[in-house]
């Protein structure tokens, strides 16, 4: 067995988001079975979505984690907590839930590292 270079993009999202990434081409099951996806519906245990952030957060192979903003508000205590800077954590917008950056997390603590004067 060939051993992939690289890194992976996962994500948690709703269905047509998923849907949309995975159409373009960034699904992948690893050697131990490990999907790099979850699809949040209505019936999915927010115990479930802490369960795969905590797993792909501690996966070496996956280098970014996207997901749906209203998602990221269900597990926001874990979201908050973590620190590392890979994998990196991007909240994106659904169908029918608009990008808030006010609720942010991650953008809320990159623009307290920087002020005006450092694009100067």
């Amino acid at each position: 067995m060939v051993e992939k270079s690289g890194k992976l993009l996962a994500i948690i999202a709703d269905e047509d988001t998923c849907t949309g990434f995975l159409l373009g081409g960034i699904g992948d099951i690893n050697n131990k079975r490990q999907e790099n996806y979850l699809i949040v519906t209505k019936d999915t245990a927010v115990s479930d979505i802490e369960d795969a952030f905590k797993s792909f957060t501690g996966r070496r192979d996956i280098a970014i984690i996207l997901i749906n903003q209203n998602i990221a508000e269900m597990i926001r205590h874990l979201i908050d907590n973590y620190s590392q800077p890979i994998p990196a954590v991007l909240e994106i917008p659904s169908k029918d839930h608009p990008y808030d950056p006010s609720k942010d997390s991650i953008l809320r603590r990159a623009k307290g590292m920087f002020n005006a004067e450092d694009f100067r």
